[in-house]
């Protein structure tokens, strides 16, 4: 039996990419642009493979936030073969109730890598620091001490 795969354009793999940051956004069916057999790794979640080990993943996930817009105006992206990459930024409120924005928090700037085949995501692995909140900071001298400004 011959596996058929249709050819893609880059600019409809790029809607895919766009579509799945809208349907995130909104609460839209996510689930309904991977494929069965799909891989999405996300940081300190690890790797989930198939739409309910995936489903599960972006349930946890949903819980760091109330609240997440992304930003597709802002997105650049790379489309190579099956590969799209798309670097870009995100807004909303952590569950504690803190907001965060790309540019003027630490939060909120992502690199995801999509394999897109016959209009399904085949893989998405998501690049990101998932503390929303700027929670993290034992770990990090930098974010406890003010910023010291050279003479």
């Amino acid at each position: 039996m011959a596996i058929s795969t249709q050819t893609m354009t880059p600019e409809q793999m790029k809607s895919v990419v766009i579509e799945y940051f809208k349907r995130f956004d909104r609460g839209g069916d996510v689930l309904a642009l991977f494929a069965e057999d799909a891989d999405v790794y996300f940081p300190k979640w690890g790797v989930a493979r198939g739409r309910e080990e995936i489903g599960r993943c972006f349930g946890d996930v949903s819980q760091l936030f109330t609240s997440i817009l992304h930003h597709p105006e802002y997105l650049k992206m790379v489309v190579h073969e099956d590969v799209v990459v798309a670097e870009g930024i995100t807004s909303g409120t952590a569950a504690d109730g803190v907001t965060w924005r790309a540019g003027v928090t630490h939060a909120g700037r992502f690199v995801d890598w999509f394999e897109i085949r016959d209009s399904l995501i085949q893989r998405c692995f998501i690049y990101l620091d998932p503390d929303y909140s700027g929670a993290d900071t034992d770990r990090y001298h930098w974010l406890r001490e003010p910023a010291q400004i050279p003479a």
